[in-house]
This record gives C-alpha cells, sequence and structure tokens, in this order.
C-alpha cells in the first residue's frame, strides 16, 4: 500500500521538528540551589549556598576567557560530604574544615567579573550563578549576601540582602 504524499510530509516534518528541538534544547542540569558571596570582618571572601532540596557537593569559581566558549577556573572546593538542604558558608581563600580546596583561589584582579556556582559530582543538581567584581566584594559588609535574585517574570539582577533575608527567601525566588 503506498503511503500518500500528505501524510509523508507530515511524518517528515515532524522528524525535523523533534530533531531541531532536540538540538537547540542541549542538556542542563537542574538547579536546586542558590550560589552568593559574602565575606569576613575582615574582608575575606565567602562562599554561600542555599541549598533548597537536593544536595550540592562543592563549588567552583571561573572567569571567562577571551575565547567565549572557555571559562578558567581560578578556584575550586570540594565538601568532604554532600551539603543538604539548609545553608552553607565557607572561607574561599583559606582552608576550611570540610572542605577540600581543589584549585586554590587566585588573588581577584580589578574589572574581571567572577563567577560562582555549586554542583554535584555526578552533574545531578547545581546552583544558580552569581557574578561580582573585586569592586563588588568591597562593596560588601559582614552578614550580607551578595546574589542573583529572580523576580517573579524572570528577570534576573544582583542584589545584596541581610544573610538572614537570603536564608528565608532565596529558594522561594529561585
Amino acid at each position: 500500500m503506498a503511503t500518500s504524499r500528505p501524510v509523508f510530509r507530515r511524518f517528515v516534518g515532524a522528524v525535523v521538528a523533534g530533531v531541531a528541538l532536540s538540538a537547540t534544547s542541549g542538556c542542563t542540569v537542574p538547579v536546586d540551589a542558590v550560589a552568593g558571596v559574602s565575606v569576613t570582618v575582615d574582608g575575606h571572601l565567602l562562599g554561600v549556598m542555599m541549598i533548597c532540596g537536593h544536595h550540592i557537593d562543592g563549588a567552583t569559581l571561573y572567569v571567562e576567557s577571551d575565547d567565549t566558549d572557555k571559562t578558567v577556573t581560578v578556584g575550586s572546593w570540594m565538601s568532604a560530604r554532600p551539603h543538604t538542604a539548609g545553608l552553607v558558608i565557607w572561607p574561599l581563600e583559606s582552608p576550611a574544615a570540610g572542605w577540600t580546596t581543589t584549585r586554590a583561589l587566585a588573588p581577584l584582579t580589578a574589572g574581571t567579573t567572577y563567577t560562582l556556582y555549586g554542583g554535584t559530582k555526578d552533574n545531578s543538581w547545581s546552583t544558580t550563578d552569581v557574578s561580582f567584581t573585586r569592586a563588588d566584594r568591597d562593596r560588601l559588609a559582614p552578614g550580607e549576601v551578595l546574589y542573583d535574585d529572580v523576580s517573579d517574570d524572570g528577570d534576573e539582577s544582583a542584589v545584596v540582602v541581610p544573610l538572614a533575608r537570603f536564608k528565608a527567601t532565596a529558594c522561594r525566588d529561585m
């Protein structure tokens, strides 16, 4: 039995549309935590994560390279144990109990934008990321967190909030 041309065209069109959709959708790691930065009383940089439900194993600080498809890692940390729902804070500039520095933090350079994000060893979960400069870090006060807040309409903007507000609202705002 011969297949009619209109049925065949619809079939081919559906296959082409499906292939195009899958080629452009890419694989992304689901987000279930929010990354931020803060500072100690003496101005040292802290990583801050509010984990909303699953777990996070570590974090990476990177800069975009001149080649837009590449990033350069300037710091990397792995936790001795997965961190589950709740607030996690650790120093980025020095060793911390329960954390292994897999790449020591390079000194921050003026005018460079850094991005911090967290993830799992198996890439099953990640955090949102937060971008900042050395000047942003210098403007932070102890007890404040800089992170990217997502509005109800999906727009992202960098905000600085007290730690208590970050802890109370970061997962809700994700």
